[in-house]
């Protein structure tokens, strides 16, 4: 069978008083060594009621993947869909960190007109009843099957056992190979008498479906307890992890509670020759103020209502907002009709109101213990991560407000750079290919003077003038030293 994109789940469930949770880990037919990398989450939040859906960048072959995530109870077939994976596309195009592009005006010339561009960074069986006789196998490993049912393309199998070395030898014995490790983390759920959630792919439906690509799993629960488990699906993972996180309440903002939740820098002028790899900015971004903030944070990249009857959800926007089908595939059960055109929910204020928040996770061993814990807040105040660029105008600047525009275009760009280096942490020389693209473009504007070139300033800044104020040059050495042994790749950065 030909290697495909697999997207995998994990999923979490709770209890009343204590926190149970689909924290799981893939397992293999072959060595035990697939990896899960970026994953995604939907998050619906509103009082004790929480609807989880979720998709991973898994690697691999259908037929070698499955999946084992501890559950509390034996789930009914009808708590679980199958969504299509376009709506995380969806929700990712519009929510994620955007450029803004402005022009100006030659104030030599008395008809000029501005433009907004936008662009956004790339990151992209029946059941059957409990309590039937066991099977000679299930008494050999004290392994009992619960219940099995199949949802869409997948065969899905509630286990329990009483202790991990069964659980393990069972997995084995039907061909899984859990990771190192994974089994001693298997036992505290074991003695807290937790079910075991099995899922791996049935061929057959895959193809009667005609599904090329494994699609998220939804699942919905009652429960006071609101997170997300992340520490059993570090078993196989391989470095830091990252995850978004989209979350909607009807109340406001989404925050975790035992992490700090910061907000990405936003609102900056950078340079113009950002615009070529924009992508690669942004990861450097990130990757420079994951650093500063300790990398045991999560970062805020977007907030914002997008309830039905608000028309304004962005400023600007890269892609369409979520629109009413995509809320309630998400699982915002709230929403009653369409409430565009319709007042059938008048009389309930909040009805209609949904708050989106999109949260940027990356995480490891060392800096996150625990499982990440949210709260939703009443902050309603818009937020997005927002980067600017500037173009020059063209034109004659002869006139004397043209040649101040000259000296303020230098001095603006200057600004540009200094703010790239705060952002990014990076030196000047590493966007030299970046600016000799821009340099390009300047020499077709012939009015545009030499010493305005972003490459002569990077010069300028680079070597200062002794005895002038040298603190930019002191930001750019401050930030080589945080760059020791830091690498720069991220995954939404490569080009």
């Amino acid at each position: 069978m030909k290697k495909k994109m697999i997207s995998a789940f994990l999923l979490i469930l709770f209890a009343n008083e204590q926190v149970f949770s689909f924290c799981g880990f893939y397992v293999s037919k072959a060595d035990g060594t697939l990896k899960n990398k970026t994953s995604q989450v939907i998050m619906v939040r509103d009082g004790d009621r929480t609807v989880i859906t979720m998709s991973n960048d898994f690697k691999g072959d259908a037929e070698d993947f499955a999946m084992v995530v501890p559950v509390p109870t034996v789930l009914k077939k009808s708590d679980i869909r199958v969504l299509n994976a376009e709506l995380f596309q969806r929700l990712n195009d519009y929510s994620k960190p955007r450029l803004v592009e402005y022009y100006d005006q030659n104030p030599c010339s008395l008809a000029a007109s501005d433009e907004v561009v936008v662009r956004g960074y790339s990151s992209n069986l029946e059941e059957k009843a409990a309590g039937v006789a066991l099977s000679k196998e299930e008494e050999k490993y004290k392994v009992k099957i619960e219940a099995q049912y199949t949802v869409g393309e997948y065969d899905i199998v509630i286990l329990s056992a009483e202790e991990s070395s069964g659980l393990k030898k069972w997995l084995d014995k039907n061909g899984y190979k859990i990771p190192k490790g994974a089994d001693e983390v298997l036992e505290p759920y074991i003695k807290s008498k937790l079910k075991f959630f099995v899922v791996k792919v049935n061929l057959k439906e895959q193809e009667n479906l005609g599904v090329q690509q494994l699609r998220p799993l939804q699942i919905q629960f009652t429960s006071p307890k609101f997170m997300l488990p992340i520490r059993l699906g570090m078993a196989n993972a391989d470095g830091d992890q990252d995850m978004i996180v989209y979350a909607f309440t009807r109340t406001g903002r989404v925050e975790l509670t035992n992490y700090r939740t910061v907000n990405m820098p936003t609102g900056k002028n950078i340079p113009l020759f950002v615009q070529q790899k924009f992508g690669n900015f942004y990861a450097n971004v990130f990757n420079h103020q994951w650093n500063n903030e300790g990398k045991n944070v999560g970062f805020l990249e977007y907030a914002w209502d997008v309830s039905p009857s608000n028309f304004m959800k962005c400023d600007p926007c890269v892609s369409e907002p979520p629109n009413f089908n995509d809320l309630k595939e998400a699982g915002i059960w709230w929403l009653g009709k369409d409430t565009y055109n319709d007042y059938v929910n008048q009389y309930e204020p909040k009805s209609d109101k949904v708050y989106f928040t999109r949260l940027h996770i990356r995480y490891n061993r060392s800096f996150f213990p625990q499982d990440l814990m949210f709260q939703t807040t009443p902050n309603i105040e818009n937020y997005q991560a927002r980067y600017i660029i500037t173009h020059p105008a063209t034109g004659d600047f002869s006139c004397e407000a043209g040649k101040k525009y000259l000296k303020d275009l230098k001095e603006r760009r200057k600004q540009e750079m200094e703010m790239l280096t705060q952002l990014t942490g990076k030196g000047y020389s590493d966007w030299d290919d970046e600016i000799a693209i821009n340099e390009a473009d300047d020499k077709q504007n012939n009015f545009i003077t030499v010493d305005t070139s972003y490459k002569m300033i990077a010069v300028e800044l680079s070597n200062p003038v002794p005895g002038a104020d040298n603190s930019t040059n002191t930001i750019i050495a401050l930030s080589f030293i945080s760059l020791a042994g830091i690498g720069l790749y991220w995954r939404y950065g490569r080009s």
